[in-house]
């Protein structure tokens, strides 16, 4: 193995290599993805050349790689590098830098380029690579050509701590470099004379004020409840898509202020607060099956809404807000725009943490607001909740057949505590949403909801799970087969992960839309059966692969889970079958409730 360092000094690429990614070890940067290429072997030589401190895993496939570096950015949140050669290889980053800045996670795309002297000239492996993702990064530029001197390292490595500042201030998201490079580009001497540099380039001082704290770190300025919160006696809090990096705290600050407004807490299926149920105990978690009851939708009106984080999945729900049009604030620290309803909406550019009740010090005022008896608006919730929420838990308890939905229910009470769970796009995420039961796992639910393809689902989950406690991902069989060459990962994978894969052979999403009454077309072009033997699919990648014939099966491999390797685990259904069942039964659900006027 050589010398980083001493090649350095013999190759100005090396040089530039070397400073970039001493700069990023320095700022906490502990992973980097590196996609072949042959343009980008200055980043890939000095990558290599940090391991341990960063941890340089090869991808194959660049669409794979990104994913895999969004799913490690999302259990650390911290920026992770991906690396990639010139040409169409950035292109393929593409899905997952709109996904991290739609959900605002920090990544760092590196995309290696040929010198201004080669484009738009017929050079071979060439594109035009500024601006690539359009308006999608955070921040965006283009490097210099590598200089060697001291002038243009400092320009490079202050450009390098900006760009790990803007991945992560004041919205985490995407960062892009474009990063262009002459020949020679294996580390070998280009001939420059950089013995200059041994006298006058001290790494120790180059890099001495350097620093891995989080930068910008927000102030924690307390915000007072309004009062006209506290006067309403019709308000709900919604708790939308979120994935807080300390979940407890978040669910407990919603907590306090539920009980303190006296409000009932609408919690997504994605929300850390079912999996954190002790804490609230206002908590309704059936509301989109509430809404499809009518008369229960209209008694149900609120005032105020308070939506923290971004607005939940359900149609059902966002139509019942749109056609009651309470007063609404939206409580959020990015700078983005979370209201796609366009209502009467006043946004809050702070953490639900931040918020306190201004009385505080009036134990006595606090003690009678804790225990006074709820207020009937809050007690048709919590009362509605608790029947339909029985009506769902026997229903699901005594279904034997193998039905797609009951997955997301048995797997809200079988997982190991604290279990990272990984939830596929399409019809999982709506079952989670309608059937997750509320529970005190503490579960880590991770989803791709900014931009809610189904791109990436596979590398993605295994970038949640690398290096993590062994982890869970609930997809239908479409997403799997959308993204397999993440199967190509298997080998750099350090951790364990269960795929649990409904197999519907095709898109049951579509099964629930009006088109799926129309036949011809519908089945091939919407439902597209693959017809995928997944047993071979899987031998092909070397990938445990179990066909589960019953639900006691499936709670028996889902806990304990294994520490090490990927098994898969299909649950075999029917399509149609299914969605027939939803268009009958999910309705019926708030049915069992009596009238509440």
């Amino acid at each position: 193995m050589f010398d980083l360092m001493l090649i350095a000094f013999k190759n100005i690429n090396q040089l530039w290599a070397y400073i970039l990614t001493e700069t990023l070890k320095q700022l906490g940067l502990t992973c980097a993805i590196i996609c072949p290429g042959s343009r980008s072997t200055p980043l890939a030589v000095a990558f290599a050349q940090q391991v341990p401190e960063i941890e340089a895993i090869s991808v194959l496939d660049e669409r794979s790689a990104a994913f895999f570096a969004l799913g490690q950015a999302k259990a650390t949140g911290r920026p992770v590098v991906v690396v990639c050669t010139s040409g169409t290889a950035g292109a393929n980053f593409f899905p997952a830098v709109i996904e991290a800045a739609y959900s605002r996670v920090p990544l760092l795309i590196l995309t290696s380029d040929r010198p201004p002297e080669l484009r738009d000239c017929h050079s071979g492996q060439t594109i035009d690579q500024l601006r690539l993702y359009g308006n999608y990064p955070n921040w965006q530029a283009e490097l210099a050509l590598p200089s060697a001197e001291m002038g243009m390292l400092a320009y490079l490595r202050q450009i390098v701590i900006h760009s790990w500042e803007r991945a992560q201030t004041p919205t985490k998201g995407p960062v892009h470099l474009n990063i262009p490079f002459r020949d020679p580009l294996a580390p070998l001497p280009d001939g420059t004379d950089l013995s200059y540099l041994q006298s006058q380039f001290h790494p120790e001082d180059f890099f001495a004020e350097i620093t891995s704290a989080t930068p910008f770190s927000m102030p924690h300025t307390p915000f007072p409840i309004p009062q006209q919160w506290k006067e309403c006696d019709r308000g709900i809090i919604i708790a939308g898509v979120a994935q807080p990096q300390q979940p407890r705290e978040y669910c407990q600050a919603i907590a306090e202020l539920s009980q303190t407004l006296k409000w009932p807490v609408l919690a997504e299926g994605l929300s850390p607060l079912r999996n954190y149920a002790d804490l609230n105990p206002y908590l309704i978690s059936t509301y989109d099956l509430i809404l499809r009851n009518q008369q229960l939708a209209k008694q149900l009106a609120p005032k105020m809404l308070i939506q923290i984080g971004e607005m939940p999945t359900s149609k059902e729900l966002r139509t019942w807000i749109d056609a009651t049009q309470p007063q609404r604030w939206v409580i959020d620290p990015s700078n983005q725009n979370l209201d796609p309803l366009h209502g009467r909406t006043t946004h809050l550019r702070m953490r639900v943490e931040q918020l306190f009740w201004e009385d505080e010090g009036d134990e006595e005022e606090n003690t009678s607001l804790s225990t006074s008896s709820p207020p009937d608006y809050l007690h048709q919730w919590c009362t509605t909740e608790a029947q339909v929420r029985i009506a769902v838990d026997q229903t699901m308890g005594n279904m034997e057949e193998l039905f797609e939905s009951k997955a997301a229910w048995l797997i809200s009470q079988t997982l190991p505590p604290g279990t990272p769970l990984f939830i596929a796009n399409s019809m999982p995420v709506r079952d989670v949403e309608f059937f997750w039961k509320p529970n005190n796992l503490k579960v880590r639910s991770h989803f791709n909801r900014g931009a809610n393809g189904i791109d990436g689902t596979l590398s993605t989950a295994l970038g949640i799970a690398h290096r993590q406690q062994s982890s869970v991902m609930l997809t239908g069989d479409l997403a799997l087969l959308h993204d397999t060459n993440g199967f190509l990962i298997r080998n750099k994978f350090v951790g364990h992960l269960t795929i649990v894969l409904i197999n519907n052979n095709g898109g049951g999403i579509f099964e629930m839309l009006p088109i799926a009454k129309f036949e011809p077309p519908f089945e091939e072009f919407f439902g597209t059966p693959q017809d995928i033997d997944f047993a071979q699919l899987c031998a092909t990648y070397n990938v445990q692969h179990e066909l589960i014939s019953s639900w006691e099966e499936l709670q028996q491999k889902l806990n304990p889970l294994p520490t090490t390797g990927i098994q898969v685990l299909e649950l075999q259904t029917n399509r149609k079958a299914d969605a027939k069942w939803r268009q009958d039964n999910l309705r019926k659900f708030s049915e069992v409730t009596y009238n509440l006027s």
